[in-house]
């Protein structure tokens, strides 16, 4: 499957959970339950995965977790908070340099209407 054709499955998961459960939640309970829901529908799940830093020539373990990798081609930072910043962006698209991934989903759940909080990051393009 090519990046979007995973990100409109991930995007699909998230309106039919915002749909159940609406905002307000934690955001550990999205993730869990998003990554149950993408495990289901047969994908590669990695949660919580440790992404190193590599700094001339150092190797700096667990310098940050991704909160889910979807078949090593698309990274999802999942948020539950009142509204986005400019930070949240920028923490994206680095962890996108950091992983050679090209995709990245921003998901705010904490939105009214989801749509307002999905932001797709593109990197390297």
């Amino acid at each position: 499957m090519t990046e979007n054709e995973i990100s409109k499955e991930v995007i699909d998961s998230c309106y039919t959970i915002h749909s159940e459960l609406g905002p307000g939640l934690y955001e550990n309970i999205y993730e869990n339950i998003l990554a149950y829901e993408l495990s289901n529908k047969g994908f590669d799940v990695k949660r919580q995965k440790p992404i190193p830093v590599i700094w001339q020539g150092m190797i700096f373990e667990n310098s940050f977790k991704a909160d889910l990798i979807i078949e090593n081609k698309v990274l999802i930072e999942l948020k539950s908070i009142e509204a986005l910043f400019k930070v949240h962006y920028k923490q994206v698209i680095t962890y996108l340099k950091l992983t050679n991934i090209k995709l990245g989903l921003l998901i705010n759940f904490n939105e009214s209407l989801l749509r307002d909080g999905v932001k797709r990051i593109v990197f390297g393009l």
